[in-house]
């Protein structure tokens, strides 16, 4: 479990560091986009990975080592919601930056032929 979840991180990783160095503004978004489910993922991952575990705690159990750990969920969730916010800002400046320039490319310029 633990190397498919390796796999996928890195997968989601160079595939957002790729679109980064995409000329186009859009394809920059996704890649930022990629980068931040990969290190969502990674944020899991650190936490440890527990299948089947009780997300809630059982007041009448002493031993809490069968329980997964909350940290990681709630860091996970308020970095969607972030992430979010984050990936709507910037969907309003490109189409704002390309109302201005009327091309969507990040230096503003469409390559020479």
């Amino acid at each position: 479990m633990e190397i498919i979840l390796a796999i996928g991180i890195g997968v989601l990783t160079a595939s957002g560091v790729w679109l980064l160095f995409r000329p186009r503004t859009f394809q920059v978004i996704i890649g930022l986009s990629l980068i931040s489910y990969a290190v969502n993922l990674f944020i899991f991952s650190v936490g440890g990975v527990r299948v089947g575990a009780a997300p809630v705690l059982d007041p009448a159990v002493t031993d809490t080592s069968g329980y997964a750990d909350p940290l990681p969920q709630a860091l996970v969730l308020t970095a969607i919601v972030i992430g979010f916010a984050m990936t709507a800002l910037f969907l309003v400046v490109l189409l704002a930056s390309r109302g201005l320039t009327g091309t969507d490319h990040v230096d503003g310029e469409e390559p020479k032929a």
